[in-house]
């Protein structure tokens, strides 16, 4: 039985959601604020499969909860709801370190769906976090592996190996390195990655991409300011480049 979170201000909306989520089968705690939830996932240390987490919370909003528990390496996966369906506020949330993302008012069962997706990925770590489990051999590329200048992506558990340091990648920050390593040789547009990444069709603000590159690069990049994996193609977008050195 997995346990979920619903973090939910309006009361008969986290009831509602308890009492469907239940239905599935999950276990199901509610919160009204972010305070609360930060309480329990941190200052309790609770242990939770997956969070629902509105954005228009009372003190604490859930960009602020999300960021919070990212920072304290709390990894647990996150789908935000909010009224606020702007390009710029999607951007935002996965920003914030949310896995998913969905406007209200919204259809029930896309939100389980959404729910029962994030909880895979949630079985996939664990397996993950076995003392069995290594990282997928150097020797060829996977769909859900690549391998590049001493560095391992692990798309599946979402993990990036940098020698023996292993760091923890956000759900949209591995589908923006899958979507840059899949067009390799091949620059890309911001616009592109907006619509083949976050899906936004939207006229959006684009810059809102630099930070994600940024972000990525420090994972990756030797020296973040002189980037030589994500490199920024002037007046177009960025392109990544796995062995730069053999690059002409």
């Amino acid at each position: 039985m997995s346990r979920i979170l619903v973090v939910e201000d309006e009361s008969h909306l986290a009831e509602g959601l308890r009492f469907n989520l239940e239905q599935e089968g999950h276990s199901v705690q509610v919160n009204a604020t972010g305070e609360e939830a930060l309480k329990r996932l941190m200052g309790n240390k609770e242990e939770f499969d997956a969070v629902v987490l509105d954005v228009m919370l009372p003190g604490q909003d859930g960009f602020a909860v999300a960021r919070a528990l990212r920072a304290a390496k709390n990894y647990v996966p996150v789908l935000m709801l909010t009224a606020r369906s702007r390009p710029e506020d999607v951007l935002e949330g996965f920003a914030a370190g949310a896995d998913d993302y969905l406007a209200k008012p919204f259809n029930l069962a896309i939100l389980i769906a959404r729910v029962q997706s994030l909880l895979r990925r949630k079985i996939w770590q664990h397996g993950a976090d076995q003392p069995q489990a290594k990282p997928a051999p150097r020797s060829a590329d996977t769909p859900e592996a690549f391998h590049f200048a001493g560095k391992i992506v692990d798309f599946e558990n979402l993990r990036l190996h940098v020698g023996k340091q292993t760091l923890q990648l956000t759900l949209m920050e591995s589908e923006l390195l899958r979507y840059l390593i899949q067009n390799v040789g091949h620059p890309v547009s911001r616009k592109a990655i907006l619509e083949n990444v976050w899906g936004l069709h939207e006229d959006t603000d684009t810059r809102a991409i630099d930070n994600f590159i940024v972000r990525l690069r420090r994972y990756i990049e030797e020296e973040p300011a002189k980037p030589r994996h994500l490199v920024t193609v002037r007046g177009l977008g960025y392109e990544f480049i796995p062995f730069p050195d053999k690059k002409k």
